[in-house]
């Protein structure tokens, strides 16, 4: 049954058109994610759907009586709203309907007998409306997920509260709110990537149906069962399955699409040939020809969609030194945020930083920098190294300069490499044209904002990378574009972020930040630090005094959630992990074949460093390998039922 359906909807901003003729029909129980580039509208169009904007032209249908709950990229809270009061607000529904419960039980015991039937009727009706929305239980439900979400003070005004924990509150907010649509506009930002694991195994859970905007890959492969990509100035393409499933056919589709343009192009020219006959083209008789010939040429072709170029300027190659820290120190009154931490980073190396908000990852990053000193501990910068900050509030951009001011800095040309060229072009091929170039940054998205301070600091000319949280706001283009351009980073970088698919694919090593000062070093991407930290947990929990009498707890949580689970059931989520099990297997056998033949090369064989790298890597790779052989069949075991 239709849930929601937005019909030939159209937004204009100024002589900007957002999107024209769109049409959007989401069912009762679908999962959909909505991807697109920046700017191109996904956060006004779920406005639009959350009633919370208007459109220009345009019809709305809701079902009837079906409740959405719209949570936005920045939340909003009334004034004066304390954890508590907004908690309330969303048990609101919940205290209504145990209201009308109330009044029905009481009419139930003075009606007479031939009254009791529809009376009877009427509480079963509320008594599942108020199961769905989460019975009796509601307020330690709400107390649960606040703890999970870090937040414990349910007496403190929201407006005391940090960006990140007041986002915490919202989505605590929303879940609670169990409705029949969620509307999710980017709601991993500012969530670390246990939080994010944890908030994709609730919404896995969650009655209704969801919409949700995410740069996360993860997030939409698990949650999502259809991807609808909206067009900039367009409408939308819908692609049935998760997001790998889109990314595959939309690259069929463009392959077609190529092959069709192809085959046009050389119609094109034959007609233009013919056209230019000159006397047999005029003839009464080829008039409809030539009429379709000009039609034909009138059309617009298919243009691969262009993406933002992001380069780096070339750097001095690093010394030996690149950064060395060794037994750093750093409290805060009496909270220890590093306690004898030490970091060796080396040319190359690509060092992801992972834990909870609040643990110390950013304090950690302006230590190695010089921006806060240490209290304790020994620092050693190479003489070759040059540092690029992105800082994830963004504070090197000046809201009230244009778009071209803040990437200038004075400079109107960019060297790449061997080439030249006028700044005006180089910020052209990052997807700001020349009149964009004249808005002020204040005026830009967050994802834009995001991509011109990204830009600015590869134009620097610096060896070292050290990135706070460079994937909030991006699309997820972008995000492949800066996947890439890091990997082939001949320097060194360090990067915070909660995105768990770019940590996969651009890590070399994990920093875990574990709380109280403690910092520990994982070699490999994200998957791999997952797999490590789970085997270290029994080897680092601490001795019970007793033995359990009775009952073993399990070594970790994600053992004891699979061996809950009946036998030959898999959920969702691991069978849709078991489906692509066979080609993940080959792609990490590939990779591995492919480290090998490195090894067996004269050119690198030759270079040590190169060597100890490649070996690294080729031992992570035959790691991942085995990880996933055994998973593959741990899979097979559940869904047939095997013990």
């Amino acid at each position: 049954m239709t849930l929601l359906r937005a019909a030939n909807v159209q937004l204009s901003f100024g002589s900007r058109t957002v999107f024209q003729g769109l049409t959007l029909t989401l069912e009762e129980g679908e999962r959909v994610g909505l991807v697109g580039v920046n700017g191109s509208g996904k956060s006004s169009l779920m406005k639009i759907l959350a009633g919370a904007a208007r459109p220009d032209t345009g019809e709305l249908q809701l079902r009837r009586g079906a409740r959405v709950t719209y949570l936005p990229q920045e939340p909003v809270f009334e004034p004066g709203a304390t954890v508590a009061s907004e908690l309330s607000v969303s048990q609101a529904p919940l205290k209504e309907a145990l209201a009308t419960q109330a009044e029905l039980t009481r009419r139930l015991e003075a009606a007479p007998p031939e009254a009791h039937e529809k009376l009877l009727e009427q509480l079963s009706a509320v008594s599942d409306r108020i199961e769905q929305l989460g019975g009796w239980d509601t307020e330690h439900h709400a107390k649960t997920l606040l703890d999970r979400l870090g937040v414990r003070e349910w007496d403190l005004p929201v407006a005391q509260l940090s960006g990140g924990l007041r986002k915490r509150v919202a989505i605590a907010r929303a879940l609670l709110t169990r409705p029949d649509l969620l509307l999710l506009d980017e709601p991993t930002n500012h969530l670390d990537a246990d939080t994010v694991d944890w908030l994709e195994d609730e919404l896995d859970k969650l009655p209704g149906s969801l919409l949700l905007v995410t740069h996360d890959r993860y997030f939409l492969d698990d949650l999502v069962d259809r991807i609808v990509e909206i067009q900039p100035g367009g409408g939308v393409t819908s692609y049935p399955g998760n997001y790998a499933a889109y990314v595959e056919q939309k690259l069929v589709a463009q392959q077609n699409a190529e092959v069709a343009q192809h085959k046009r192009e050389r119609w094109i020219s034959q007609e233009v040939a013919w056209l230019r006959k000159g006397v047999e083209a005029r003839r009464t008789k080829s008039k409809a020809r030539i009429e379709r010939a000009q039609k034909l040429m009138a059309e617009k072709g298919f243009q691969r969609p262009k993406v933002a170029e992001l380069r780096v300027v070339a750097a001095p190659r690093l010394g030996h030194t690149v950064i060395e820290a060794e037994g750093l120190q750093k409290s805060f009154g009496e909270r220890k945020v590093l306690d004898d931490v030490s970091l060796l980073l080396q040319r190359g190396e690509r060092v992801g930083l992972v834990g909870p908000n609040g643990v110390g990852k950013t304090t950690f990053l302006r230590v190695l920098l010089g921006e806060l000193p240490a209290d304790g501990g020994k620092l050693v910068i190479g003489k070759n190294t040059k540092v690029a900050y992105y800082d994830q509030q963004r504070t090197q951009l000046d809201p009230e300069q244009t778009v071209y001011e803040a990437a200038s800095q004075g400079e109107e040309w960019v060297e790449l490499g061997d080439e030249k060229i006028a700044l005006r072009d180089y910020l052209d091929d990052l997807l700001f044209p020349v009149p964009m170039q004249r808005m002020k940054v204040g005026a830009l998205s967050g994802g834009e904002r995001n991509r011109l301070l990204l830009a600015r600091l590869f134009i620097e000319g610096a060896n070292v990378l050290v990135l706070d949280e460079p994937t909030n706001d991006l699309d997820i283009v972008t995000l492949n574009v800066l996947e890439r351009l890091l990997l082939g980073f001949q320097g060194s970088t360090l990067l915070v972020t909660h995105d768990r698919y770019f940590l996969d694919k651009v890590a070399t090593s994990i920093l875990s930040f574990e709380g109280n000062g403690r910092v520990v070093r994982y070699e490999g991407n994200y998957e791999m630090y997952k797999r490590l930290k789970e085997q270290a947990a029994p080897a680092n929990a601490s001795p019970a005094p007793k033995p359990a009498p009775k009952k073993e707890e399990p070594t970790a949580a994600a053992p004891a959630a699979k061996a809950a689970r009946k036998p030959g059931k898999l959920s969702y989520k691991d069978q849709r992990e078991l489906d692509g099990m066979e080609a993940t297997i080959e792609a990490a056998e590939q990779r591995k074949a492919g480290l090998e033949a490195q090894l067996a090369d004269p050119g690198v064989y030759s270079n040590g460093a190169k060597v100890a790298e490649v070996n690294q890597a080729l031992e992570t790779a035959a790691s991942e390998v085995d990880r996933l052989y055994a998973r593959w069949q741990e899979l097979q075991d559940l869904a047939s039922g095997a013990a």
